[in-house]
């Protein structure tokens, strides 16, 4: 009796222990199910970003979707290139955005660069600085052999786009009335810089010359609100774009209308790089108050400040930020 007993009392057990096991194995399905939906989710919800990968959602306006990756709050001490070398890497991204050779250099400046162009003029030692009337533009001219001659010597195998590349080549070293030129240059072999290595101040010249910095703000139609940070360049060719876009990260998309090509960082994960290089870089044009904003506005939202709910602080931070830009 007492063994018949013990073999009823285990088999309860056994059908109680299987009992628990489905429990635990359906709980599990049921688990994973909901997350391939959470993920199914995420994936539909486009281009919203979200700082922790989890949706955050203000008043059901603004959702962040993207991993936001931190960035020091401390803005570094604003520095101008310190030697010839870092200084002709700056001046050929300056010539290669908005500069022109011929028989003489040219570098066209905003007016609100009136500054940029006379510390240019300072550090070579030669030029003018012709003021444009009725336009936002003042131009720096250097037409004296010596200034040229020093140029030439300062951006030898810096100078990336091709056709400011030709432009010295036909006006300098081909063009016959300029040979006496040739005798205080260096080096007479004028070199290309084909190199993917941004890592100096070429990118920071050329975006003086040719860049913006954009927070957009922007609201849909199920009142959400999408924040952009963008740094934006464009350019008639795209050759220079895709190495800044392996650089950066980013997009480069084609204008048909204006036959142009647009390099836009668009995601959380080029701005970091962008902050990296302009940290370190620094921007010497009145560019470099909207990149401090620019920057501000992604501390903004790193911090989660605009996740204010009373007051919206963070997102009236952001607005200000935008609409105080150039």
């Amino acid at each position: 009796k007492n063994i018949g007993l013990l073999t009823l009392l285990f088999a309860g057990t056994s059908s109680l222990i299987s009992f628990k096991y489905s429990l635990y194995y359906l709980f599990k399905k049921v688990i994973i199910e909901i997350v391939k939906k959470l993920k199914q989710w995420r994936k539909s919800a486009g281009h919203i970003y979200n700082i922790n990968g989890t949706s955050e959602t203000i008043r059901n306006e603004t959702v962040i979707t993207e991993r936001i990756k931190l960035i020091s709050v401390h803005v570094p001490k604003h520095l101008k290139p310190l030697n010839d070398d870092q200084f002709g890497h700056y001046l050929a991204g300056l010539i290669d955005g908005a500069g022109h050779f011929n028989k003489e250099l040219i570098i066209i400046f905003h007016s609100l660069d009136l500054s940029l162009a006379y510390f240019v003029k300072k550090r070579l030692g030669f030029g003018k600085v012709r003021k444009i009337k009725d336009k936002d533009t003042c131009l720096l001219i250097v037409t004296a052999d010596k200034g040229i001659q020093k140029i030439i010597n300062l951006i030898n195998g810096k100078i990336r786009t091709e056709n400011i590349y030709n432009q010295i080549i036909n006006s300098i070293f081909i063009n016959n009335q300029c040979i006496e030129r040739l005798d205080s240059i260096e080096n007479k072999n004028f070199t290309f810089n084909s190199n993917k290595n941004f890592k100096n101040h070429w990118l920071a010249g050329f975006s003086d010359a040719h860049s913006n910095f954009q927070i957009k703000i922007i609201h849909d139609h199920n009142k959400n609100t999408e924040i952009q940070l963008n740094f934006h360049i464009n350019q008639k060719c795209n050759n220079i774009l895709l190495l800044i876009q392996q650089f950066l990260g980013g997009n480069i998309s084609f204008r048909k209308k204006d036959n142009t090509y647009d390099y836009n960082s668009i995601s959380f994960g080029s701005a970091k790089k962008v902050i990296n290089y302009f940290d370190y870089f620094h921007l010497l044009s009145n560019k470099h108050i909207n990149y401090l904003k620019w920057r501000k506005a992604y501390i903004i939202i790193q911090n989660k400040d605009y996740l204010c709910l009373a007051n919206k602080t963070g997102l009236d931070k952001i607005k200000k930020l935008k609409d105080t830009m150039n």
